[in-house]
């Protein structure tokens, strides 16, 4: 687990203004084949194995591309909230952005990677905005879960 964050305050015409970043890295090992946990990872009619999200709003089988804009229910509020697709790399990233809440920018980046002691996923949170605090107290038990829930959703189909 790696956490960085910053907080700036800045004078500007007579105004302060408050600038606040966090960024949480977390890392874990699984014996499933990179081919299966990257299936499950862009999959994203299925988010069964997510502790955040609850439902999607795209058809079963539909992968995740760049540009891709859909919709998410989260297990904390039944408020749909729009997700964007903002890069892929094939068996390596995915990054997508959550647009949910103006004052506040989620990203998160999911890094796939095989070595010969297992597959390491890492899921990266980066929250930017003035309701960064507020909403880290809110989703980090959460977020702390993320990656080992994707190696576990997808260790419980291999064995």
């Amino acid at each position: 687990m790696i956490l960085n964050f910053s907080l700036r305050l800045i004078a500007a015409k007579g105004r302060l203004f408050c600038t606040f970043s966090l960024f949480k890295t977390y890392r874990v090992v699984s014996s499933a084949p990179i081919d299966l946990l990257w299936q499950k990872l862009i999959n994203i009619a299925d988010v069964s194995w997510h502790p955040l999200f609850f439902k999607t709003n795209v058809p079963h089988g539909l992968i995740a591309k760049p540009g891709l804009i859909y919709q998410v229910v989260t297990r904390l509020t039944p408020i749909p909230v729009s997700i964007f697709v903002e890069n892929v790399r094939p068996k390596e990233l995915l990054a997508i952005r959550i647009l949910a809440i103006p004052g506040m920018e989620q990203r998160i980046t999911y890094q796939v990677e095989s070595t010969l002691c297992g597959t390491y996923i890492s899921c990266s949170v980066t929250l930017r905005g003035w309701l960064s605090p507020l909403l880290w107290w809110w989703i980090r038990p959460y977020s702390a879960k993320v990656a080992s829930e994707l190696a576990h959703a997808v260790e419980r189909i291999v064995y």
